[in-house]
């Protein structure tokens, strides 16, 4: 039981079981919401290499398909596009 205050002991006690409890949750809390940020950095990561991927293929599509019409022209000298 709490020291003799003018605040009932049960209500002293309550508060007193709430900090605890909230001071034993903080490394939980800190590790799982260091994993939660990991987990995101990871799925941007996954995102930004899937965007890479994308315009390195319509980049790789459009100079194939400079090449083909530079090639159906017959000029291999032509420079122009």
């Amino acid at each position: 039981m709490a020291i003799p205050t003018p605040v009932n002991g049960q209500i002293t006690d309550a508060v007193t079981q709430v900090s605890v409890g909230n001071m034993g949750a903080a490394p939980a809390l800190a590790s799982s919401l260091l994993r939660q940020v990991w987990a995101q950095a990871m799925g941007l990561q996954m995102q930004n290499a899937t965007a890479r991927q994308e315009h390195d293929s319509v980049i790789a599509d459009a100079l194939l398909g400079s090449a083909v019409r530079r090639l159906n022209r017959g000029g291999a000298g032509d420079d122009t596009p």
